[in-house]
């Protein structure tokens, strides 16, 4: 869930049977990378949102949303399909949801999303990108802040790699996870941190 002053965005919403509580969830705005059911359960998400289900360009309340064509695997979509990733401008913080990508970026991708202060990357390998290609999609793009998503947790009744495997390749050590990341365009850091968010 991403909380602006005008808009929420909730981005690839997923279905109760992964072992997650969602809870009481509304919304503005609803992405959806792909049609998957870990990532597209909308009909809990109360508040008539909007959906954004691929790629094109979309302002919704206040809220820039540029859809860019992936995929879910690393051979052009054979294996797993497409999935979308969604760079989106809230409150002047250019945050870049990375969805269940597959593969390492394209120059045409990196050069779509090269202004991302802020990026949410799949790190669980299995389904998607792992540890080692997560790191260098980070290197292609160069956030100020890089948020890891889609890996193994006690609650998950799937298979992915635990994040550690990703901390380990980034360096980053003894991370304590934060409930919430609060951030302006002033608060961005001048180096990149890895923030940890607790689920």
């Amino acid at each position: 869930m991403i909380k602006g002053k005008q808009a929420t965005v909730i981005t690839d919403p997923y279905s109760p049977g992964l072992g997650y509580s969602p809870g009481e969830t509304a919304a503005d705005i609803v992405t959806v990378s792909h049609q998957h059911p870990g990532h597209s359960y909308v009909s809990d998400i109360k508040g008539g949102p909007r959906l954004v289900t691929g790629p094109g360009e979309y302002e919704i309340k206040g809220v820039l949303i540029l859809g860019i064509a992936a995929f879910h695997d690393d051979n052009k979509g054979k294996d797993r399909g497409k999935n979308t990733i969604y760079l989106m401008e809230v409150d002047g913080v250019a945050v870049c949801h990375l969805g269940d990508l597959g593969h390492v970026l394209t120059a045409g991708q990196v050069e779509e999303i090269d202004h991302a202060d802020v990026l949410l990357v799949p790190v669980g390998g299995v389904s998607t990108i792992g540890g080692p290609a997560a790191a260098e999609v980070i290197r292609q793009l160069e956030p100020k802040i890089v948020v890891p998503m889609h890996y193994k947790t006690p609650a998950l009744n799937v298979e992915l790699e635990p994040v550690d495997n990703f901390l380990k390749e980034m360096g980053s050590k003894d991370i304590t996870p934060q409930p919430r990341l609060s951030l302006t365009k002033f608060s961005l850091p001048d180096t990149m941190q890895v923030f940890l968010l607790s689920y």
